[in-house]
Formats: C-alpha cells, structure tokens, sequence
C-alpha cells in the first residue's frame, strides 16, 4: 500500500501553559500543503525493515516511521513482519511534520492492511503517543489543535493557495526549542481568533496579516538569517511571512501564482530546498 504523507505548514503556534508533566499547552492553526513523502507499506517476512531514498535517514527505532509499526504491532497483537519505504521529500528537521507525516501514514497503512482493527480515535491516539503533529498529519486539512496536540477543530478548508517555503541549509531539534522557550518573555501571541475568522472568509490578506508563532522568540533569536528570509520573502511579494514549527523552514503565502513562481526562481538559486506548493483541503489528502 502507498500513501501519500503531507506536510504542513503552522498559520499560527501559540503555547498557552505547561502540564505538570513538562509538556507544553499549545494552540496552533494548522495546514495541509501539498509537498509529501510517498510512504510504501506491506506485510511480509518477519520483522520491521524501513528503507528510504535518503542515505544519511535513519532506519532503526530512531526513525519515527519505524517506531510507528512497533506502537501498531504491539497496540493490536498482530504477528506479522512490516516492510517500509520512505521515498522522502518533504525537508528533514524542517518544522513541516515530515517525520511525523511518516508515522501518521505508516499507522494508516497498517491499519488498512489489517482490516482496520483499530478505530479512527484509537489510531489517533497511538499518533499522539509518537508525537504532538502526529495526529493532524492524519486528519488533515485545515484545523486548530489544542493540548498537546490531541485536540483537533476542523476548520473550513483554505485550500488552493500558493506557498513558497524555504529551508535554509541547517536542521532544528524541536526538543532543543521548546527546552529553550519561555512563556515569561513572549510580548505578543499569535491572534488566533482573528486568522480563525479570515480563514472562514477565505480572506488570505487576513490570513497573512495575522500569522504568528510564538516559537520564532527562539529560533529567529539562534538564527538571525531566518529574519532577513522573512523579510525578503515580503519584498518579493509574499502577502505574509513566518516560520513554521520550530523552524528553520520559512514560508511565504502569495495571492497569485505568477507572484510566488517569480519568487521561487531567486530563492531557488540560493537555497536548494525551495519549494512551491499551495494549501489542501481535508478531501485532498484523505484521497491520497
């Protein structure tokens, strides 16, 4: 079975507190765009084998993939061998979900060549024990997720508008960021509501005018040059700027696409992991 995993873009992360577990409270409005990773899965022979198209992606238990057909084996008792293979676009520590897709499309995988033992909240549920943007990659679309991650608000689909992302050439641990946050020296938060209410009027002026990630505090304060992409995606002509994630991936919404492919052809010569993608609805990605 092959799925397409999504990545996603973050219009807005906001932390709202800490549970006394150490876990942070967030409240994020998530995207679907159409950049994914095609996640091949079959049952055979015995054991889990991953394989990806990108030598230096781990294949054991450190990749989330794997540790998604172990969660689902031992979730259900099924005995059987798991074979995957990642053929990887999405950027690796980017902040664009493209390990969590992975998991979230293994999982779906798994449960679709069993004969769908688990039920749709169980299997998100196995998403949230491997990650916090598990479970979005799933369902997919346009929502606002709260908790840790679990709580997820459909909302009306903003889809079929362009995004420029680039991924400057280094990677970010979302450990080390959220490590490293504190909710203390945050000024300003994310206008949620406000991008809520652009969003159901499909206004994306709105949109861009209101993103916000509080987590930028952190890794626009390490990496300066994530400040002068910002700033150079709005001078060529990205109706909004931010950071997605942890980062380093930055993004631009634009209103045309003639806009965002002028853009895309200065940034692409600059920083290879340039990509043009626009938005998807919910109907998209359950259809793959």
């Amino acid at each position: 079975m092959k799925i397409k995993a999504y990545a996603k873009i973050n219009l807005t992360l906001d932390v709202t507190g800490k549970r006394a577990d150490g876990y942070h409270l967030l409240q994020m409005v998530m995207q679907t765009i159409d950049l994914a990773d095609d996640v091949s899965v079959e049952l055979a022979g015995e054991g889990i084998a991953l394989t990806c198209n990108l030598p230096y992606v781990p294949v054991t238990e450190k990749n989330i993939a794997y540790r998604a057909a172990v969660r689902f084996l031992e979730a259900t008792g099924i005995h059987s061998g798991v074979r995957i293979h990642l053929e990887k676009r999405i950027p690796v520590a980017a902040g664009l979900a493209g390990g969590s897709t992975d998991a979230g499309a293994v999982l779906t995988a798994l449960n679709g060549l069993t004969g769908h033992p688990l039920t749709q909240e169980k299997l998100l549920e196995l998403g949230l024990s491997l990650g916090a943007d598990v479970p979005f990659t799933m369902t997919g679309g346009t929502a606002l997720c709260e908790g840790v991650g679990e709580i997820i608000t459909p909302l009306p689909d903003f889809c079929n508008h362009w995004v420029l992302l680039v991924k400057p050439p280094f990677g970010v641990s979302t450990r080390q960021v959220f490590t490293d946050f504190r909710l203390d020296r945050v000024r300003r938060h994310p206008a949620t509501q406000a991008v809520q209410a652009a969003i159901a009027a499909d206004d994306l002026a709105g949109v861009a005018r209101h993103l916000g990630n509080v987590l930028e505090n952190v890794t626009l304060t390490r990496h300066p040059l994530l400040r002068n992409l910002k700033t150079e995606l709005i001078r060529r002509g990205a109706l909004g700027s931010l950071m997605s994630g942890s980062g380093p991936t930055v993004f631009g919404l634009f209103d045309s696409e003639a806009a965002a492919r002028d853009a895309y052809v200065w940034f692409h010569g600059k920083y290879p992991e340039t990509f043009l993608v626009q938005t998807l609805g919910r109907q998209a990605v359950a259809k793959g």
